[in-house]
């Protein structure tokens, strides 16, 4: 479905993205992993196109998106929740949804998108009149993946999906994306919380200073032992009953 070869990103004169290479296949839940300023989120913006890549190559269902503008690019089915979620909190949940919709003319199919989306997120339902930026942390996190959800996209694109929330609030959260994943959705996510992130996915890219480090199922990762040492904070003498999947 998504396919990137050798993607190098700058910033200026600064490269952040080190010819990238990975892939995504239909059904997928795939993550890429990594620390602050590994350049996780500047390969979501990459694929999306707000950053436009300098070298390498994306396809998207056989159709190269590199130099295409973001509105080609959603049209296509590729939908992005960015980083500490960017919803419009002077609007109602309502509203933040119909934003979402944009591209939606048909009033019964904004409806049945609607209606799909608050069946995820029953709470949305209820808080629709409500001003978003009056939401807790965890709800305007759901309605920023909701709002995402509207135009029903081929593939989800999550940036830090639990940033900023309490560890109850990141298990519902990572719950949620789980529930997604199993009803169809593809989703591509950009994650700090690597043992929660690698229990869900079905494969894994570890990010460091904009390149591909190591990747692999959460079986060929764990083996890893600079990726326990790294992100898992585990030493060498770790047993492995530790971190079976919930």
């Amino acid at each position: 479905m998504l396919k990137m070869v050798g993607v190098e990103t700058f910033y200026g004169k600064i490269k952040a993205l080190h010819g990238v290479s990975l892939g995504v296949e239909e059904g997928q839940l795939v993550c890429i992993l990594g620390a602050n300023g590994a350049g996780k989120t500047t390969i979501l913006k990459t694929i999306c196109g707000i950053t436009e890549p300098e070298y390498g190559t994306i396809h998207f269902n056989d159709v190269q998106i590199n130099h295409k503008d973001p509105e080609e690019i959603i049209e296509l089915g590729i939908s992005h929740v960015p980083e500490n979620r960017r919803i419009f909190p002077e609007l109602t949940v309502y509203e933040n949804l119909l934003m979402g919709g944009f591209l939606i003319k048909d009033k019964e199919l904004f409806v049945e998108r609607y209606e799909k989306v608050t069946n995820y997120f029953p709470i949305l339902s209820k808080r629709a009149s409500q001003q978003a930026g009056t939401l807790s942390g965890g709800e305007q996190q759901m309605l920023a993946i909701a709002r995402a959800l509207m135009l029903d996209p081929k593939l989800l694109l999550l940036d830090e999906p639990s940033l900023g929330l309490s560890p109850k609030l990141v298990q519902e959260i990572f719950s949620i994306i789980k529930d997604l994943h199993q009803s169809g959705v593809t989703i591509l996510l950009v994650e700090q919380n690597v043992n929660h992130a690698l229990k869900i996915a079905d494969y894994g890219y570890v990010l460091t200073s904009g390149k591909i480090f190591l990747s692999g199922t959460y079986d060929e990762l764990y083996e890893e032992e600079k990726v326990r040492e790294m992100y898992l904070g585990e030493g060498k003498y770790v047993r492995r009953a530790s971190l079976w999947r919930s």
